[in-house]
């Protein structure tokens, strides 16, 4: 399952400052212990991602973004593009499996036809703007040319010369493919997506690019970057990329196509020869490229207009091929647990990830049935958890099996014990989350319930007086948990929303 959410960023249907700009994030499947997609919308809700880029259309992934209003960007792998660019019948197939199936249930807003082609698939380049036309007259086909946008991502290095933007070029060997390609955004009504790093562009620059100006850090007026054509002021790397493709596309004569950044970000770990690749570094860039962008700050070029942008990304993962910052781009691990904690203030803001204080404890995908079962006696009888919720006929007696009633009763222990260390283990059957796995009417200990008031997880105690020790024994007895229950199949997703 080769998903890839790109959380999120930012859509924007034309170059003015009528819209305002979105965050999202980009989510990658290279990790030895990948969440479900269920999991995956569990988290996205939690942070209130309301935008996501597929790196594929993972038909899995597609359902469980079904009815949850967040906004789909899907893509074409580019392993399909050669396919699709040479056959209008290939690429009409791709839309009704893929975007026809599944709309209006999952709210698919864009296509990504292939990713940084120019650089990393050169030899399909002349097929690239054939392939984005046939996936556009296939929309039209079923009348979703009007909500669904087609365009495909570039690396930033495809312009040359971005200092000063108002020098910047495509580089001119591409002028076969971007004027057509900018041709067919114009009359399409998209955009252009640009992937923006500058991470890459502070490391290669030899000292040249100081760090502050790389991470959105304030600069004294003497050290901001100066256009010395327009006599623009630059205060950060990020706004001077996006200046410079859109005077590259000015000096193709395309003034009034959009920009959406579809991948930005900064690794919070690196070897020996990465050594700014570090949490702060990466916990302030992505706060500051954030607020910079949901204040709709625009650039210096075009200021107050929406530069949407996805972040790079949502999950690390380990098993990606590459130095060590390769595996550590993402927000969040596995479990959802965050990295760092985004500097960001307002409570309604996207990414609002101070969730180290709202933790659950979870059944582990995989773990052994009867492991779980013993452990669910034991919370359910000497761990003192009040596990009458479970019983036939309750709000949590649903699903009906050893996974889902242990993640219930492990929780309720872990929460009981004031989420103290150690108390969510259960002989390594436990995993600490941040996604609320609340569900319909069974709401969590320690969970926000359906009125927004949290639920005070040691109210659950058989007796406040309870003496019991913080961690669990090292030998489960029988316990006294009886109830009507029959043991089903272990799911590996749990019980999440």
């Amino acid at each position: 399952m080769a998903i890839f959410l790109l959380l999120l960023l930012l859509l924007v249907s034309a170059v003015s400052g009528d819209e305002d700009a979105y965050i999202g994030v980009n989510i990658g499947t290279d990790l030895s212990d990948m969440p479900t997609p269920t999991e995956v919308v569990a988290l996205l809700k939690a942070q209130r991602i309301r935008h996501v880029r597929l790196y594929d259309a993972d038909q899995a992934m597609l359902l469980a973004l079904a009815k949850t209003g967040i906004q789909v960007t899907v893509s074409v792998p580019n392993d399909q593009l050669l396919g699709i660019g040479q056959s209008n019948a290939t690429a009409a197939n791709w839309v009704g499996r893929n975007i026809v199936a599944h709309v209006p249930a999952t709210n698919i807003t864009a296509i990504a036809v292939g990713s940084e082609v120019l650089t990393a698939l050169p030899n399909a380049a002349p097929i690239l703007v054939s392939a984005l036309k046939f996936i556009h007259s296939a929309l039209v086909a079923s009348n979703l040319d009007d909500q669904i946008k087609v365009s495909t991502p570039h690396s930033s290095s495809i312009i040359l010369d971005s200092f000063p933007p108002s020098q910047a070029f495509f580089n001119r060997s591409w002028d076969p493919v971007m004027v057509p390609l900018l041709k067919f955004l114009q009359s399409t009504g998209s955009y252009l997506m640009l992937n923006v790093y500058p991470y890459y562009d502070y490391m290669q620059s030899n000292g040249k690019i100081p760090l502050d100006y790389a991470l959105f850090r304030p600069l004294p007026p003497n050290k901001e970057a100066v256009d010395a054509n327009t006599l623009l002021h630059y205060t950060n790397v990020f706004d001077a990329v996006v200046d410079a493709a859109y005077f590259a596309m000015s000096y193709l004569n395309f003034t009034n196509i959009p920009i959406v950044v579809t991948e930005s970000g900064w690794p919070s770990k690196g070897d020996s020869s990465e050594p700014d690749a570090i949490v702060d570094n990466a916990n302030t860039y992505n706060s500051n490229l954030i607020k910079h962008v949901l204040n709709n700050t625009g650039t210096p070029k075009h200021p107050g207009i929406a530069v949407s942008t996805y972040i790079y990304e949502l999950y690390n993962e380990d098993l990606r091929p590459g130095s060590d910052s390769e595996k550590n781009w993402g927000l969040f691990d596995a479990n959802g647990i965050p990295v760092y904690t985004l500097h960001l203030t307002g409570a309604d803001t996207v990414f609002a990830n101070d969730t180290t204080n709202k933790t659950f404890c979870i059944a582990k995908r995989g773990a052994d049935p009867k492991m779980l079962q013993a452990a669910l006696d034991w919370a359910c009888g000497p761990g003192k958890v009040d596990c009458s919720p479970l019983l036939l006929g309750h709000p949590c007696y649903e699903p009906d099996n050893v996974a889902s009633h242990s993640t219930y009763a492990f929780n309720a222990y872990y929460q009981r014990m004031a989420k103290s260390p150690g108390t969510c283990d259960f002989k390594g059957v436990a995993t600490i989350t941040t996604s609320d796995p609340s569900h319909g009417s069974c709401i969590f200990p320690g969970s926000s319930g359906k009125n927004g008031t949290l639920i005070n997880g040691t109210s659950l105690a058989p007796s406040s007086n309870d003496t019991s020790s913080a961690r669990p024994p090292q030998s489960y007895g029988t316990g006294s948990f009886t109830t009507s229950v029959m043991i089903g199949v272990l799911l590996t997703g749990a019980v999440f929303l």
